[in-house]
């Protein structure tokens, strides 16, 4: 069973810096593409970032280009997205995701 869970969430100041992680199980994330991807209040989903199974694969949505990194740690079978320099239009839920499988989101909310 495909399982993901996120965490690193908070309360932070434009311009700040977080690091959410996702712990899979059920499979390897090494052999499959991730995703993270956002909610933001009264939005639709939004797609963050993606990150194939070969090195160099990062993609991003303009909106984060720049500022976000996404990574992984196949010994720890972890996605991450560090996200620096945030914006108030950051604020969101946030997901690693796994074709349709998603876990529950850590809130990401940036505010002065």
């Amino acid at each position: 069973e495909v399982q993901l869970e996120e965490f690193g969430g908070g309360l932070v100041q434009p311009g700040g810096s977080l690091r959410l992680s996702c712990a899979a199980s059920g499979f390897s994330i090494k052999n499959y593409h991730m995703r993270w991807v956002r909610q933001a209040p009264g939005a639709d989903l939004e797609w963050v970032a993606g990150m194939g199974t070969g090195s160099g694969s990062e993609t991003y949505t303009d909106s984060v280009k720049g500022r976000f990194t996404i990574s992984r740690d196949n010994t720890k079978n972890a996605l991450y997205l560090q996200m620096n320099n945030l914006k108030p239009e950051d604020t969101a839920v946030y997901y690693c995701a796994l074709g349709p499988n998603r876990g529950r989101g850590p809130q990401v909310t940036v505010t002065s």
